[in-house]
């Protein structure tokens, strides 16, 4: 670990000013950025401590049904709301998904936003990394690379995004409120991550010093509430990220789709939005043939990276899977295992 400054601002503006310094960096639940640190893979020369921010702690429910909660709530505690988990179930199943109790206790909204890459290489100092430095190169082309991206990789980079909650988030248009030094402004989730292009290291929308105070949901997304769900295939049932996952949301009357949501996770540098898909149900039938077709539709652009073609399949399965689900009903009560597709009902009662 390198030497480094350590700076606790008393508000948000002093946070930006101390962060304008190049090499400077946010220190939130720490989750993710204290082990980047330990394995070297992230080495700032600043540390701006935002834990004790006044304000950016909060769930705040909007006039106009919509909510906006703070950078600085923690996972659990955005699950466990009721109101909230009655409101964004899959936004809940998402977040009870993801790692274990003691880090969702200490995990961040804000962190979990601005998550690296799991991609192995991009953690080991000795392998070549244009994420981590950039024109190194990328061993995970002729890697161990049967988890890596499927869609909108680049021959630079064909890490994934990690995030279980950034995933519904997308789906249901999420907006992130950021302060800089050169003001406030607001960015749609879909538009903070980045494709890796040729340069996977700019990984987020985000200019140098800028910070996350809030994300915010329109009163829009809670149409979807009875018809919604998030679902995460893994390699072992707890504490892994996901292979695949995908949010699906529906609007339904009578038989017919008046709505749809529809958002995927583990097969890009970013939350897959899959608005094709989403366009091509609306208006269909309840119907294995009409999920089925959103399904290659919502994969019609993926192609292998390396030895990780099953992904493009799986993901297919796991997209048709989570519209049968939505269109089943949201549970009453969160299923024993949240976002798994083994998870069986009655689940736990500690969300309502």
């Amino acid at each position: 670990m390198n030497r480094f400054d350590y700076i606790k601002p008393a508000s948000v503006p002093e946070a930006v000013a101390a962060a304008a310094l190049p090499g400077s960096a946010y220190l939130a639940g720490g989750t993710n950025l204290l082990d980047l640190m330990k394995g070297s893979a992230a080495r700032p020369a600043r540390i701006v401590d935002i834990t004790r921010l006044p304000g950016l702690d909060r769930i705040e429910w909007l006039l106009d049904g919509g909510v906006r909660f703070g950078a600085l709530v923690r996972n659990s505690d955005l699950a466990y709301d009721t109101r909230f988990s009655r409101t964004f179930p899959a936004i809940a199943e998402a977040l009870l998904s993801g790692a274990s109790a003691q880090l969702r206790n200490a995990a961040t909204v804000g962190g979990n936003l601005m998550q690296r890459t799991r991609c192995a290489y991009f953690h080991d100092q000795a392998s070549a990394c244009n994420r981590r430095t950039p024109g190194s190169g990328c061993d995970a082309r002729d890697g161990e690379n049967r988890l890596h991206a499927v869609l909108g990789w680049s021959d630079n980079c064909i890490a994934t995004h990690a995030s279980d909650l950034c995933v519904p988030l997308v789906a249901l248009d999420a907006v992130v409120e950021v302060e800089g030094p050169q003001g406030a402004r607001e960015i749609p989730l879909d538009q903070l991550h980045l494709l890796p292009g040729t340069t996977p290291d700019q990984e987020t929308t985000l200019a140098p010093g800028e910070l996350i105070v809030a994300v915010r949901l329109p009163a829009s997304a809670a149409a979807f509430a009875h018809h919604t769900r998030y679902l995460k295939l893994r390699e072992r049932t707890s504490y892994a990220f996901a292979i695949v996952s995908a949010a699906a949301a529906l609007e339904i009357e009578g038989n017919v789709i008046r709505g749809a949501r529809l958002a995927l996770g583990g097969v890009a540098a970013k939350p897959w939005r899959a608005r094709e898909a989403e366009a091509l149900l609306i208006g269909e039938r309840l119907t294995a043939t009409a999920f089925a077709k959103a399904a290659d539709l919502a994969l019609a652009e993926a192609r292998p990276s390396g030895d990780n073609a099953f992904k493009i399949e799986l993901a297919r399965r796991i997209v048709v899977r989570s519209l049968n689900l939505a269109t089943e009903g949201t549970p009453e009560v969160m299923p024993a295992l949240p976002a798994s597709p083994f998870s069986t009902i009655p689940g736990a009662q500690h969300v309502a």
